[in-house]
Formats: structure tokens, C-alpha cells, sequence
């Protein structure tokens, strides 16, 4: 086994980068790592977030390049958009769990800054609390295998949600106690960031752009594109989108409305605009979302 990763970029690993069957997504190291020789070339991953926690073994993580041993018991924190890459020890165990935006905003609400936290890739050494968590995620996720079981209950959902979100929270602390997180201390950025959601939460579905929201926050947009890179590791008009892709993937999961009005609903010009912006972000037009959740 090599002792770094290869150089080609790919996002299919751990999950699709553009979309889960379920909001929570988890699985074994084993599962998929050894499938490729222990090894997993630098990829990234634009939508979801993931927790990789080490339970034996042994391997090295790779954040932009730059390598850190893994040392069990410990947990990966792997932001959306950080390209990253693993060779693992053969025998490693361990559990990856992979949110979903979805999930990541019913956690992150009325908690930004520890979504400025987690914004920062890290490497911790876990607590019994954390290997508690992880473990109680992935039994309740085998739930949804058992015959007797309804995978998509409100129940299921609102369980895993919890423990996610205690998850989300243990690795923060552990962030800030173990790691230099310099993101805390710029409170002007964060307040920034704050109202900057709020803004976008106010106004996605007029569709403004990155000028209109820096004009509203009396700041240049060049001020603003840095200031949201340097706290979230993503382009303003990422946080954009993703409000809007959010929005559109909700209408389609969770109501039978027609695509049209779906379509002028989140304010798109015409219903071929709406599917070509869907299809470009999910990789499936959103006839096809809608069919795959049903």
C-alpha cells in the first residue's frame, strides 16, 4: 500500500455529492474503504457534511494535500467542499456518518457559530460520549433494513435529527478544545455571516445577487465574497443556491404540486429555467428527483 493517496478527484465516494436517498447516511469504514485497497483518492464532497470516527486501526487523512495521522479513538470532521483523501491501515474500524444540507440546516438553526466551527476540517480524539453518539446513530440507521421497521417514519427522523445534532455538537467542543480554530475569534466576520443568512433567508426567492446582498449589508461585494471564504470555505454565491436548491428539494419531496408552480413559486422565470438550474446542481432533473423519493 502506497503511502499517499493518488491525484484524481472524485465525488462519489462516501455518497453522492450532489444528493442522499435519506437525509443521514452511515455506514463502516470497511464497507467502502476496502473496496479500494484502504485507500480513498482526494475527493470532495459540495453539499454534505461527514463525521468519520476511528474506532481501531490505524491510517492518515489528507485535508487540500496536507496529511494528519489518525490515531483511534478519534473523529475526522470533513466540512462540504474540502477536498480530502484517506489511506487507512487494512483491518481499520470505524463508522462514517454523512449528513445532508437538509439535516445540516435543522442543526445548525439559532446555532451559527458552531456551523463556524465544524466550517474548519479537524482531527479529535473522541470521548465516551462521542463514541456513544456515533454508535447510537448507526443502530438507529439499521433500523430502517428491518422489515418490521418503516425506515421513513416521523419517529426515525426526529431521533436521528437528536443525535445528530448532539453529534454536531460534541466534535464542536472538541474542536475548539483540542484545535487553533482562528474563525472564533473574528466575531465581526460572524455577525457578519449571521446576517447575511438572514438576508438570504429574507430574500432567495427574488433571486438577488451577491451585489444586491452586499449593498444591503453596506459593504462591497469583493469584502463580502472574502469574508464569507475565509468562515465557510464557500462562495457567496453558493450560500445562495444552496438556500434556493434547498427550497426546490422540499416542494419536490414533501408536496404534489405541479413542477410549474413549483417553478414560478421559487420565482424562475419559466419551468425549463427551474430544471435546467435543478439538473445542474442535483446531476437528475426534478421529475426524476420527485420519482426516486417516491
Amino acid at each position: 500500500m502506497s503511502s499517499t493517496p493518488g491525484f484524481a478527484l472524485f465525488s462519489g465516494l462516501f455518497g453522492e455529492s450532489t444528493h442522499l436517498p435519506d437525509l443521514v447516511h452511515c455506514e463502516t469504514i470497511a464497507s467502502r474503504s476496502s473496496l479500494h485497497d484502504w485507500e480513498l483518492a482526494p475527493h470532495q464532497h459540495d453539499r454534505l457534511h461527514q463525521f468519520l470516527f476511528v474506532a481501531s486501526g490505524a491510517g492518515t487523512v489528507f485535508f487540500e494535500g496536507e496529511g494528519r495521522p489518525l490515531t483511534p479513538p478519534c473523529i475526522v470532521n470533513v466540512p462540504p467542499g474540502t477536498v480530502h483523501a484517506f489511506v487507512f491501515q487494512p483491518g481499520t474500524e470505524g463508522f462514517v456518518v454523512t449528513l445532508a444540507d437538509e439535516m445540516l440546516d435543522l442543526i445548525y438553526e439559532g446555532a451559527q457559530d458552531i456551523r463556524l466551527v465544524l466550517s474548519q476540517p479537524a482531527v479529535v480524539l473522541t470521548d465516551e460520549a462521542m463514541v456513544l453518539g456515533v454508535q447510537q446513530i448507526w443502530h438507529e440507521y439499521k433500523k430502517a433494513f428491518n422489515e418490521e421497521f418503516n425506515g421513513h417514519s416521523q419517529a426515525r427522523n426526529l431521533v436521528l435529527r437528536g443525535l445528530c445534532s448532539a453529534l454536531a455538537g460534541q466534535v464542536a467542543r472538541a474542536v475548539v478544545a483540542q484545535t487553533e480554530v482562528p474563525v472564533l475569534a473574528a466575531a465581526g466576520r460572524h455577525q457578519l455571516l449571521k446576517s447575511l443568512q438572514a438576508l438570504i433567508e429574507a430574500h432567495f426567492l427574488e433571486h438577488w445577487g451577491v451585489a444586491d446582498y452586499a449593498k444591503a449589508l453596506a459593504i462591497s461585494a469583493t469584502h463580502l465574497t472574502r469574508c464569507v471564504k475565509e468562515a465557510t470555505g464557500q462562495p457567496v454565491s453558493h450560500l445562495i443556491e444552496a438556500r434556493l436548491l434547498r427550497e426546490a428539494r422540499r416542494q419536490l419531496t414533501f408536496t404534489n404540486k405541479r413542477l410549474a408552480t413549483i417553478s414560478d413559486e421559487l420565482g424562475f422565470a419559466d419551468p425549463a429555467y427551474f430544471s435546467r438550474f435543478f439538473t445542474r446542481n442535483m446531476g437528475l432533473s426534478p421529475r426524476a428527483f420527485r420519482q426516486r423519493g417516491a
